[in-house]
Parts: C-alpha cells; structure tokens; sequence
C-alpha cells in the first residue's frame, strides 16, 4: 500500500492575520516538499470553489504545477477535477493536465468527479445533467489525448501527455453506485466517503474490484485497477499527544464544516432515493443494488459515527470529545503514537487498499504538528511500501 497525501489547505477561523491565506498556502508547500523527501507516493490536491475557510485549493492546477517545480519523486494527483464543462471544459482539462505532466516528468493522475451543488450555483451547473457531463468528460479526454480531434471541435489539443499512454484516470466516489461505476469505466476510485467503519471499506474495495474486472472497455487506453482511500491521519509521540493536541477539535471541525459545504442533508437525501430505487430496480440494480440489498438485510444498525452526523445535521452542536470519541471506535481515524498509527495503517493495507489517502492538514492543526506527523508517518514509508 502506497502512503500518500491528502491535501484541502484548509484555513479555519479565527483569522488573526491579514496574510492567513498566503501562510497556508505557502505552509501547504512546505508539507509537501517534507512529503516528497521523506517517500509518500503521491500528493492528492483537491478542487473547490467559494470554500471559504473549509479549502482554499480553488486553483489546483496552479499549485501542482508549483509543486512540480519543488519536488522529483511524488506523484502529483489532481483529486478531483470538477467535470461539467460549466466548470471545467474537457479541451482545458486535458490540457492542464498534459502540461503538468511534462512539468512534473510524467507524474501526473487525473481524477474527475461530478461537483456539489454549491458548486453547480456558483458556475450555473444544471443538477440534471452534471453525470452526463461527466461521463462526457470521462469519454472525451482520453481520446483528445490520443489525437482524436471529432471531440474537440476539429482542433488537436496539444501537447499530448508526457506518460504513454497517458496519465492514470481516477473517480471520486462516496457511495456504493460510484464505486461500481469506477469499476465499470475501467478508472481508479478515489473513496472520499466520510468516517466509514472498516467492514464497510471491505464490502466497498469488493464492490469495486468486482465491476472493474468486468470492464471491456474502459475510459482510459487501459484499466486502471486502484483504489485510494480517504482518512485522516494525525500521529505524534504518543497516543496522548495526538489525542489532546489538537487532533480531536480538528476532527470535529471538519466533520461540521464538510457537512455544511457539501449541503449534506440534501445530498444524503439524495443518495438514499438513488440506493433505494437500486434496491427496487427489477434487474438487481447491478453489483451496487446487491450490496445495498446484502446490507439491508444484515440487520446492522447505524455506527456511532453515523449517529453523530446525524445530529450536526439536525442542527445539534456535539461536544468535540464526544465526536471524536465516535469517529475513534471504528479505525477509520488514524490518531496516536507510530505504534498505534502503524496499527491502523496496517488495517486498510490488510483490505486491499492500494494507496492511503493521508488526510493531516486538518482544521486548526498547527503546521509544526502536521509536518511532526508527516514526518513520523514517512518513518512507516518502508514497511508498507514493498
């Protein structure tokens, strides 16, 4: 399993600074320059748009391009590129990421996902046909890469990449059906799922393998059989430290401001129409409509982690302790000394997971303790990386 970085450069307030921004940003390229000496696999920059203080990565392809310039062995992921072309055209995505390849010596991965609704408002994105966009983009880019110009309105978008045949593609996915799809383009699935327990991370990896070694005919020139998976990771000298130096109110905090961000209610809501009429659907619904069945019918209850989102999204204010304290029984929060880190890591590498998604630079953090903990985690590099 690949050990990589996970990066939003969050900025949360209190902002007591004038040039806060600036200092995160310039922080962020420190963490990862740290990362590339010290042997992480990759650096995953994330895409968002009127954030706020939950991300300042609006320009991705900016910093990777910054990044590419400052390190040589990371590979530089885009995680993802917001595919309707209200937001992104596929002729511009496939030619930022071209260029980053060349400026990085051919080591770019292009991830694409569908966006959220805030971002759909700000760009004048209809919901109604953001997964047509894109599917379109999924279609369209690979072949602009190869020199098929009927996609690009007769023009040959240039340069082509510097990888042969062309950089590894990736989907965000967070639910069961994305997953199968990943599987069925022939992609690499970026699980960002929030807070899953680890047996549910094993039905997911399952879900996926199963659809992707089904694929014929994959978006890509071949079959990108990879999953990389979402968590964060905070490890210091001792599971005390990790715990009460910042790392449970830096939990909490995401988890309340990601479920503000992505208007989660709705789009819970949404997700749970879309799974039951998989469930419904008189062909099976697919291997994704069998593992939702499979789940239904296991009895199993709501997780604790579950629970407390249920009640930030009911409006509830839940104590910082007591949202750690449920993220915390299931393993999928990586907090505490290298031993008990090495443990967890060890956990998600035992499922198959082929690249770990480190997520450090959380909330409030201080820089000094997420570049402590990238640098104790690297120290873990070599018994995962074999």
């Amino acid at each position: 399993m690949k050990i990589d970085i996970f990066s939003e450069i969050q900025d949360p307030r209190p902002w007591t600074a004038d040039d806060h921004q600036h200092r995160r940003i310039t922080q962020a390229l420190e963490q990862a320059v740290l990362a590339d000496e010290l042997g992480y696999g990759c650096w995953w920059q994330v895409e968002h748009h009127g954030a706020e203080e939950f991300s300042l990565s609006s320009a991705p392809e900016l910093f990777l391009a910054a990044l590419s310039q400052r390190t040589s062995r990371i590979r530089l992921g885009h995680a993802a590129v917001l595919a309707p072309r209200e937001i992104n055209h596929p002729i511009r995505i496939a030619e930022r990421a071209a260029m980053l390849d060349h400026l990085s010596g051919g080591r770019a991965e292009l991830g694409l996902t569908r966006s959220t609704p805030p971002e759909w408002r700000l760009f004048g994105a209809d919901p109604a046909t953001v997964r047509e966009r894109t599917q379109d983009a999924f279609e369209a880019v690979p072949r602009m890469w190869a020199g098929d110009t009927s996609v690009s309105g007769g023009a040959r978008v240039v340069p082509a990449p510097y990888q042969s045949p062309h950089p590894p593609l990736w989907q965000a996915a967070s639910s069961p059906a994305s997953f199968e799809e990943a599987g069925q383009r022939g992609v690499g699935v970026l699980g960002t799922t929030l807070w899953e327990p680890l047996e549910r991370v094993a039905r997911l990896v399952s879900l996926y393998r199963a659809a992707a070694a089904e694929c014929r005919e994959p978006a890509g020139a071949t079959v990108n059989d990879q999953i990389a998976f979402f968590t964060f990771v905070h490890c210091a000298e001792t599971d005390e430290e990790a715990m009460r130096g910042g790392a449970a109110a830096a939990a909490a905090w995401y988890t309340a401001t990601a479920l503000t961000f992505f208007e989660a209610a709705g789009a819970f809501m949404e997700t749970m129409a879309r799974e039951q009429a998989l469930m419904a659907d008189p062909s099976g619904g697919g291997l994704a409509g069998e593992f939702l069945r499979a789940e239904a019918s296991s009895g199993a209850g709501p997780s604790a982690a579950n629970l407390v989102i249920g009640r930030i999204l009911q409006g509830e204010q839940v104590p910082d302790d007591e949202v750690f304290e449920a993220l915390s029984q299931q393993d999928s929060l990586i907090v505490g000394s290298p031993e008990t880190c090495r443990k967890k890591l060890r956990a998600y590498a035992d499922l198959g997971i082929d690249r770990l998604m480190c997520f450090q630079q959380v909330g409030a953090l201080p820089h000094e303790s997420v570049m402590n903990s990238i640098r104790l985690v690297g120290d873990l590099i070599p018994e995962f990386d074999v």
